[in-house]
């Protein structure tokens, strides 16, 4: 039996570096591994659980989709979509809701963090979004979800929902796991937290030209290049990294014993890296402005995505209404 896999991006833009190497990467891993039966979606039923453009939503759903595509995620190996057009996630979502208590979803620390972010829009959609959450991984009863440590408190929910539905209903849902990726966190680009859309600044697009790469590394804040002691935090911390991520863990060394020793010189060193960046994004924006073009192409993409998706989906949704006591006819 193959291990299938769930996962999606939230469909705030278009996905930069932190998305790529943290997710995307390990997306194409899995669908290139037989072993893996994959599902991976924009979700744009997510994005409105927070202050969003009605306006862009579309937009931006379609733009994660390309950014898939010219990243590599194939649409032979794996089901690619989007999250609204498979009503039985939401449909999931609710009948889930009634094994779960309003008191656990408020004391989740997401939960309490995206409230201090949006104190004016605590909406039950927001409540809601770990089930929704869980609805989307167990409606495949997908085993495996590729996602950033951050989301593990969401994924604990998911595994007490798939208990639940198990003991009180009989059901056979699996307790998914996180599949961890080498760049799973990815440092923001201003010395603290992770790369973000949310934190002006602290991001590098898969769009953006060397020109824009280079400005944004050459901002990444720098002491001295000198001392000794590495440091274990902040903007030298964060460089190193993206030196070993783009340039490997030998250059990484090397800098190191630079620093401990006669010191680095920064402003060369982000050129390096810049450019190092610039040559594993430029293969992916050349095959994002050929997708550009053929929009009929990803529209049948998502369309055949979404009706793969509805095929498993249903079968679930039909099982657990089995399960809880409705009748299907």
């Amino acid at each position: 039996m193959k291990q299938r896999v769930f996962s999606g991006t939230r469909a705030t833009g278009s996905l930069h570096l932190g998305n790529y190497l943290g997710a995307v990467k390990g997306y194409i891993e899995l669908q290139n591994n037989p072993v893996y039966d994959c599902i991976y979606m924009a979700m744009d039923l997510h994005t409105i659980t927070t202050p969003y453009n009605s306006k862009t939503l579309a937009n931006q759903t379609q733009n994660i989709i390309i950014d898939y595509l010219a990243a590599g995620l194939n649409p032979e190996k794996a089901i690619i979509t989007k999250q609204s057009l498979v009503p039985e996630h939401s449909e999931l979502a609710f009948l889930f809701s009634s094994v779960m208590s309003i008191a656990r979803m408020q004391h989740l620390p997401t939960f309490k963090d995206k409230v201090k972010q949006h104190p004016d829009n605590v909406t039950m959609a927001l409540l809601n979004y770990p089930i929704l959450m869980a609805a989307d991984i167990l409606v495949y009863k997908a085993s495996l979800v590729p996602v950033g440590i951050d989301q593990e408190p969401h994924l604990e929910v998911t595994r007490e929902i798939s208990r639940k539905m198990n003991e009180q209903y009989g059901m056979d849902f699996p307790q998914p796991q996180r599949f961890a990726t080498r760049g799973e966190y990815i440092p923001s680009l201003i010395g603290e937290g992770k790369m973000s859309k949310s934190v002006e600044n602290s991001f590098i697009n898969l769009t953006d030209s060397l020109d824009m790469i280079a400005n944004k590394i050459a901002k990444i804040p720098t002491d001295s290049g000198q001392g000794n002691k590495l440091p274990q935090s902040g903007g030298v911390a964060n460089l190193l990294i993206f030196i070993e991520l783009f340039e490997g863990l030998e250059r990484k060394r090397e800098l190191e014993k630079q620093y401990l020793g006669d010191g680095i010189r920064y402003g060369e060193v982000k050129k390096e890296l810049a450019q190092a960046i610039y040559q594993e994004l430029k293969p992916i924006q050349e095959k994002r402005l050929e997708l550009e073009i053929n929009q009929s192409y990803i529209n049948n993409i998502i369309k055949n995505g979404a009706t793969r998706a509805r095929e498993i989906a249903s079968q679930t949704i039909k099982e657990v209404k089995e399960k809880m006591g409705f009748i299907n006819l």
